[in-house]
């Protein structure tokens, strides 16, 4: 099944697909920020929401590995 069509599923790709332009952004900070608009700009915005929200993406990624290690 695709991750698209299981909610639980999405949300781990989303969660990490945050975690990962936020981590990538701290190494490399030119080439996340010269791309702000346009397809790439998708990775840009995934990455301030990491920076921003941080105590809360750290807070959904905790839940979402308990859950798919415990419950599913």
């Amino acid at each position: 099944m695709s991750a698209l069509f299981n909610f639980q599923s999405l949300l781990s790709v989303i969660l990490l697909l945050i975690c990962t332009c936020a981590y990538l952004r701290a190494f490399f900070p030119s080439i996340m920020d010269r791309n702000k608009t346009g397809l790439l700009g998708t990775f840009w915005k995934c990455a301030r929401i990491g920076e921003r929200k941080s105590p809360y993406i750290a807070a959904s990624c905790i839940i979402m590995a308990f859950s798919i290690l415990f419950l599913t």
